[in-house]
């Protein structure tokens, strides 16, 4: 562990997800200095490619998407997605922060159910993340 802490506002926005279905999706970061993980963006509506839009080319990101999709029964389902997002292009610094404080966030997230762990754009593609997602179901 990196002794880097989630801030209180973590776990509230993400409950707000979860129980209320407030947010579609939200990003969260470790602010400049890599001493805390804080909220960079709670959005309400959106879709998965907003989703990946918002998720930065060349910088690493925790994830959380609320994944709706149909299961194999026809029924409508929807799973609370965590996404570490470490991009291979990302700093050295960041990517070896990031990696040790994975387990301090999902500490502070209760009730994640899927997560994907992410070093390009091929590893997010909807169909990955759906097949993924519904073998947990």
């Amino acid at each position: 562990s990196s002794g880097i802490k989630a801030g209180d506002e973590i776990a509230e926005v993400f409950n707000e997800m979860k129980l209320g279905h407030k947010y579609k999706f939200i990003i969260y970061k470790l602010t400049n200095n890599y001493t805390k993980i804080e909220l960079d963006q709670a959005v309400n509506e959106g879709d998965y490619k907003d989703f990946l839009a918002a998720l930065p080319k060349d910088d690493a990101r925790y994830g959380i998407y609320d994944f709706d999709y149909t299961a194999a029964d026809g029924g409508k389902r929807n799973k609370l997605v965590f996404v570490a997002w470490v991009p291979d292009t990302a700093k050295v610094k960041a990517k070896m922060v990031y990696a040790s404080s994975k387990d301090a966030i999902k500490k502070a997230l209760v009730g994640i159910q899927v997560e994907i762990q992410a070093t390009d754009e091929s590893e997010l593609e909807w169909e990955t993340v759906f097949d993924k997602v519904s073998r947990f179901a």
